[in-house]
């Protein structure tokens, strides 16, 4: 790839850690189709779904890692958001289903994969659509209160599928917090960025044993992620709750009508 394409790639690392920051996702829910239909739009070197899966993955571990480090650092100035519990409970769980899944992927078809994160990317755009308890602008952590069995359960399902498609999972993560846990939206956004890391450890860990990883396409991606998310986090302070969940809402829903179309017009 040449430096116009490494160019490309660090736009789409910057954009899709920008909304990783501002909405509590880990990017892979915008990097999957940038990654798998900008590059052509620019006469630039393409993508198979299997190494897109491995470059959103990793793409994934550093902006959830910058996003989570910035919520750290404004929680030593402001009232922390990040339940600790919750992380512990979830994160363990997306752990081992991501490392499954990820390495479960390198036998897998591309088509398929492309499947299955239209498949996750429809249900998360409905589940947004569901009314949830996440209208709270002020919430004390301790009076938090979740179901910790359906938490553990849908964090391993999640991690399986999103490990697949190189996705920390929290586009389909986010709206069980908030409709089946109900966790509150502030703490859902924060919360959801460090159990998304935790399943990026599994999920590159799956991805690097497999192989299929393009080195110096991702290292660009990486550096635009570092960048945007501790952006996208700041902005995201000043937005009300109400505009977080719409936008997430949008998000995904345009995201799965592009993969979709995407799977049709291929004759899938």
């Amino acid at each position: 790839m040449d430096l116009a394409g490494h160019i490309v790639m660090f736009f789409i690392g910057l954009a899709g850690s920008f909304f990783s920051g501002l909405l509590g996702i880990g990017g892979a829910i915008i990097n999957y189709p940038l990654l798998l239909y900008v590059p052509g739009l620019f006469g630039v070197e393409t993508f198979s779904p299997r190494q897109v899966s491995s470059i959103s993955m990793i793409q994934v571990f550093f902006s959830s890692l910058a996003g989570m480090l910035a919520f750290l650092r404004q929680s030593k100035k402001e009232k922390p958001l990040m339940h600790k519990g919750l992380i512990m409970n979830m994160g363990a769980s997306i752990l081992i289903g991501s490392l499954a899944g990820s390495l479960g992927s390198a036998s897998l078809p591309s088509a398929s994969i492309n499947i299955i994160y239209g498949v996750l990317a429809v249900i998360a755009a409905v589940l947004m659509m569901i009314p949830g308890r996440g209208t709270q602008e002020e919430v004390q952590l301790a009076s938090v209160q979740y179901n910790p069995w359906i938490s553990a359960v849908s964090a391993l399902m999640v991690g399986v599928v999103s490990g697949i498609v190189g996705a920390g999972g929290s586009f389909i993560l986010i709206p069980i917090m908030l409709t089946l846990l109900r966790i509150p939206v502030r703490v859902t956004v924060a919360s959801s960025l460090a159990i998304v890391f935790i399943s990026a450890i599994g999920g590159v860990s799956g991805k690097i044993a497999g192989g299929h990883i393009p080195l110096w396409p991702t290292l660009f991606t990486v550096v635009g992620s570092i960048l945007g998310a501790p952006v996208g986090t700041m902005v995201s302070r000043h937005l009300n709750v109400k505009s977080l969940r719409i936008a997430l809402a949008i998000l995904i829903a345009a995201t799965a009508v592009k993969i979709w179309w995407g799977i049709i017009t291929a004759g899938i």
